[in-house]
């Protein structure tokens, strides 16, 4: 396993962090439309030096997958930005070419290995890998997988009264990276209260309501006695968000409902003791929350 593989074990489970790419430091003052200086104070007591540059001005973020391996099942949790894909208006995934299949195999599980690919939302950094081209074709990367995801997140970003300069992108991958795998009868859909999805020997799997970075956003647990694991997809882009759960990204659509969704799967996450696995969290991507004066505390894992 590369060295940039972080893994960790939980009910059983083994995750590991796959690394797509690592994004250019992002401004804080631009990432947070709320960003007050003020709200760095106290945070080199616990905030990871490798989730700000030095001057802490920028946030650093990371684009990668979850491989879990559970004892009768391999799980994918969100795919990355992909590769060869036509980005014009997202230059930080267009056209990419990294070796992601590769450092997938390295983690554990060829993309023919994969039996369940689990999808939090629909963005453009979360779905790429589901397709890769072959003979002109956007074709499934994982072939023998069952992808599960919010119908009713492929339904708005399909729908054309919701094509405005926000969703330009959105609707654009759902044409390389979602639709194909539906065409292919490879997609199964879980319903806006997070029933229907498949069932597993090892833990429960649930998906979460946590609407509001995307119309129908998906937190993603797998209970166990210990804590289990949970993916919070874009709830959580940095640390910070933990001990300010107020504060939005520029990237969160309806952003009362996303404050509203984080706060919720905090208060889950300190009470259950789960893993917690980020989408774009620096460093190694995961940790645990704690309840702390009234808020929460972040420990990296």
């Amino acid at each position: 396993m590369r060295e940039d593989m972080d893994s960790f074990q939980a009910g059983g489970m083994r995750v590991t962090r796959v690394p797509e790419l690592e994004l250019a430091p992002f401004p804080v003052a631009r990432l947070f439309p709320d960003w007050r200086e003020e709200l760095l104070d106290g945070c080199a007591e616990w905030l990871d030096p490798a989730a700000m540059t030095p001057d802490r001005s920028a946030a650093r973020l990371s684009v990668h997958a979850w491989l879990v391996r559970a004892p009768d099942r391999a799980l994918l949790v969100d795919t990355g930005a992909g590769n060869g894909k036509d980005r014009p208006h997202a230059p930080h995934f267009d056209h990419l070419d990294l070796p992601f299949p590769e450092r997938l195999a390295a983690a554990g599980a060829a993309p023919e290995a994969v039996d369940l690919v689990l999808l939090t939302h629909l963005h453009v950094d979360h779905v790429g890998w589901n397709t890769r081209l072959a003979d002109d074709r956007w074709v499934p990367t994982f072939p023998n997988a069952r992808h599960v995801f919010c119908g009713a997140e492929l339904d708005y970003y399909t729908d054309p009264a919701n094509l405005n300069e926000r969703n330009r992108t959105s609707f654009l991958c759902q044409r390389d990276s979602v639709l194909p795998v539906v065409a292919a009868g490879l997609a199964d859909f879980v319903a806006v209260d997070g029933s229907g999805a498949p069932a597993l020997a090892a833990a429960t799997l649930r998906f979460l309501p946590t609407p509001g970075h995307s119309p129908h956003h998906m937190a993603i647990a797998l209970d166990a006695p210990d804590g289990g694991l949970l993916f919070t997809g874009d709830l959580l882009h940095h640390p910070l968000q933990v001990r300010h759960p107020e504060l939005n990204t520029l990237f969160d659509a309806f952003p009362e409902a996303a404050r509203r969704s984080r706060r919720r799967i905090l208060e889950y996450a300190a009470e259950t003791g789960a893993l917690v696995c980020g989408g774009h969290l620096p460093g190694r991507g995961a940790g645990r929350v704690r309840r702390a004066g009234g808020g929460f505390a972040w420990l990296p894992a």
